[in-house]
C-alpha cells in the first residue's frame, strides 16, 4: 500500500506532536519538515528526516499539516495550494472560520486540490460532536464549557503583542458557555503592563470574555498543557422535551489537535477539490484501513 507522505510546516508544540502522530500512523510517512530555520539547529528527534525551510525542497508532499499559529494560516494555505498539495490547520478564530472557508475553497478548486480548516478539538472535533447532539434534539440549547486549561491559542495571541516575552492564557468555564480568561504575563525589560493588559483585552481572542491580566516572573513556572471540555445540550426529539446529552473530554491539548490534524489529513485525500470544516467530511473518512473492516467494528 502507497503511504501517504505528509509535511510537517512549523515546529513548535503542534509540530512535535503532529510527528509523533504521524510516526505511529500505519498509512503515512513524514515527506519532511518544514521550519523557518530550516536544518540550522535542528531538534535530535528531526535529524533522520528532511528539514527544509521551503516546501518546494521536499519532494512528492500529498498533505502538508500546517501546525502555524492561526493568523498566518491563511497565508501558508494559499500558498501550498498553488503547489498542488493538500493542507490542513487548526485555525481556531470562530468568527473567522466561514471567511477561510470562502477563501481557501475557492483555491483549493482552482488548484484542484483539498483544504480541510479548524481541524482541532476545538473547533474540530468537538464541531462534529455538538452538531450530531443538535441532529438528536433539534430544538433546544447546547453549552461548550472549556477548560480549566491552557489555550494555545489565546497564548500565542499575547506573546505577540508588543511588550510580552511570554505568556499564558488559562481559561476557567464559569459554565453555561461562559469563560473567563486568566492571563499571565512575563513582560519585556520597561514595557507597561497597563497598555499590554489594554491591547490583551482588545484583541479578538478575548474582546468577548471576562479577562484578567497578572504578571509574573516567570511564565514556564506556571505553564500546563492539559485541558479539556465538557459539551452539553438540553432539548427536545421530535415532540419529547427533556432529552439531556453530555459529553466529556480530559486532554493534552497539543497531542490531541496533533491526532486530529493526522486524521483530517487522511480524510482530505478522500475529498473532491475545495475547502472543508470538520462537520461536512464523513466520520469514516478520519480513520486508517478497509472501510468494510471499520463498519464490522464500529456500527
Amino acid at each position: 500500500m502507497k503511504k501517504l507522505r505528509v509535511a510537517i510546516v512549523g515546529y513548535g508544540n503542534i509540530g512535535r506532536y503532529t510527528l509523533q502522530a504521524l510516526q505511529a500512523a500505519p498509512d503515512m510517512e513524514i515527506a519532511g519538515v518544514v521550519r523557518r530555520k530550516g536544518a540550522e539547529d535542528c531538534p535530535e528527534e528531526l535529524k533522520e528526516y528532511a528539514v527544509v525551510s521551503d516546501i518546494r525542497q521536499l519532494k512528492d508532499v500529498d498533505v502538508a499539516v500546517l501546525a502555524t499559529p492561526t493568523r498566518s494560516v491563511e497565508k501558508y494555505a494559499l500558498e501550498m495550494l498553488a503547489l498542488g498539495i493538500n493542507t490542513v490547520d487548526s485555525f481556531d478564530i470562530h468568527t473567522g472560520i466561514a471567511d477561510l472557508r470562502r477563501t481557501l475553497d475557492a483555491a483549493a478548486k482552482k488548484a484542484g486540490r483539498v483544504s480541510v480548516i479548524s481541524a482541532g478539538w476545538d473547533p474540530g472535533s468537538d464541531s462534529v460532536v455538538r452538531t450530531l447532539m443538535e441532529s438528536l434534539a433539534p430544538r433546544g440549547i447546547s453549552y461548550t464549557n472549556f477548560g480549566p486549561g491552557r489555550s494555545m491559542g489565546h497564548s500565542v495571541a499575547v506573546r505577540a503583542i508588543e511588550g510580552v516575552r511570554d505568556a499564558l492564557s488559562m481559561t476557567i468555564p464559569l459554565g453555561t458557555g461562559i469563560h473567563r480568561r486568566m492571563v499571565y504575563v512575563e513582560l519585556e525589560e520597561g514595557a507597561d503592563l497597563k497598555k499590554v493588559e489594554a491591547a490583551i483585552k482588545a484583541d479578538p481572542y478575548f474582546v468577548n470574555d471576562e479577562t484578567h491580566v497578572q504578571q509574573v516572573p516567570c511564565v514556564d513556572a506556571l505553564n500546563d498543557v492539559g485541558h479539556g471540555v465538557n459539551l452539553v445540550r438540553k432539548g427536545v426529539s421530535g415532540t419529547t422535551h427533556n432529552q439531556l446529552f453530555e459529553f466529556n473530554m480530559k486532554i493534552n491539548n497539543p497531542a490531541l489537535t496533533a491526532q486530529v490534524l493526522v486524521n483530517a489529513a487522511r480524510a482530505s485525500m478522500k475529498q473532491q477539490p475545495g475547502a472543508y470544516t470538520m462537520i461536512e467530511i464523513p466520520v469514516i473518512d478520519y480513520l486508517p484501513g478497509d472501510r468494510e473492516d471499520i463498519i464490522r467494528h464500529l456500527v
